[in-house]
């Protein structure tokens, strides 16, 4: 059985590296926002975000969900998250994401999480009308997955995350389906090594807005008779995208120190190299810090090559105490912090309960 379990892993990373190729090299720097719904590349949560992505192969619990929802597996038993961040803080865009985590039977692991984008409410304006004042709007973006994971053994893990996304404006709105896939191999004497591999946001069809705003109304020529001609948007893809990591953890007494990097294969944007370290002392206190390079990073942002408005450079912490002495129950609250050009620095807090 545990062969079994070896071929099954050689076969999906084969089937991962192969396959796809025609999805993730379906588009490449030259196409950088041509895609849509790219807030699926917004990291929402408050402990995986200070790790700037380069954690593939060693996230642990729900923060799985976004980056590999293989590390969804090592989830003990329930946990409870809940991340906001002021996002481009002077934007007025508002980022809140809240997730559940529960194991099902001995090796399963049954995950639901929502991301939320409010832009704030926005003038209606109209060509006759460009100053506006007939009222205001809120666009909305809503991201719903729907994951499980399961431990193969005890080095191998996986899962799959199902994405129901939707975005709205006042007359206008678009929805799609996309699916992620992820696994994570451990080995070494003190299972400290780490692999993973994922591919996320694999689109189910193109998404295109529809809606009233599509339709315009008007007259007859010589005739009363008023019709409605309704236009049809374009359709559009999703972002697909490829991680390929690895970590190795020192253990120093009751302290960890884990060094991870992560190559990220983007389908409308530029690959990226993501490289972070996390140091845990005695599980209570987390320190964590990465940088994510690409092409173009350090260039200012009015440079017409550079298509990133983050400044590579991430960092955040983890302060956690059991709730009940001798319990594995467990409260934290988790702080990171991305530097970005042209906009204040945006800073996710969160707080997370595993029971």
């Amino acid at each position: 059985m545990k062969n079994f379990y070896k071929y099954l892993v050689a076969i999906f990373l084969m089937t991962i590296v192969t396959f796809p190729v025609d999805i993730v090299n379906a588009g490449n720097k030259d196409r950088a926002g041509q895609a849509g719904a790219d807030e699926l590349l917004i990291n929402p949560w408050a402990r995986n975000s200070g790790w700037g992505g380069a954690n593939v192969a060693c996230v642990r619990g729900i923060d799985g969900i976004f980056n590999n929802v293989a590390g969804l597996a090592h989830t003990p038993k329930t946990e409870l998250s809940f991340s906001y961040a002021d996002w481009m803080r002077g934007a007025d865009i508002r980022l809140m994401t809240a997730g559940l985590a529960q194991r099902v039977g001995e090796s399963g692991v049954f995950g639901f999480s929502f991301m939320s984008l409010n832009f704030g409410e926005i003038e209606i304006t109209e060509e006759d009308l460009p100053d506006g004042g007939i009222g205001k709007f809120s666009p909305r973006y809503l991201n719903v997955n729907i994951s499980y994971a399961k431990a193969f053994s005890n080095s191998i893990f996986g899962g799959m995350t199902l994405k129901v996304i939707s975005e709205s404006i006042s007359d206008a709105s678009a929805q799609g389906i996309a699916l992620d896939a992820g696994i994570q191999y451990v080995t070494g004497e003190k299972e400290n090594i780490k692999f993973g591999i994922s591919l996320r946001n694999i689109g189910i069809g193109k998404m295109r807005f529809s809606g009233d705003g599509y339709a315009l109304q008007g007259f007859v020529p010589n005739n009363d008779n008023q019709f409605t001609f309704t236009q049809r948007g374009a359709s559009f893809e999703i972002p697909t995208q490829l991680n390929i990591g690895a970590a190795y953890d020192f253990l120093i007494e009751k302290s960890r120190f884990t060094l991870a990097g992560t190559f990220i294969s983007n389908s409308f944007k530029k690959d990226q190299f993501a490289f972070g370290a996390e140091y845990s002392f005695r599980d209570y206190v987390i320190l964590r810090g990465a940088y994510t390079y690409e092409e173009g990073i350090a260039k200012p942002i009015t440079d017409p090559t550079k298509t990133n408005v983050e400044r590579g450079f991430t960092g955040g912490f983890s302060v956690q105490a059991p709730l009940k002495k001798g319990s594995s129950s467990v409260f934290a609250i988790d702080y990171s912090f991305r530097p970005v050009e042209n906009f204040k620095p945006i800073h996710t807090i969160g707080v997370r309960f595993t029971l």
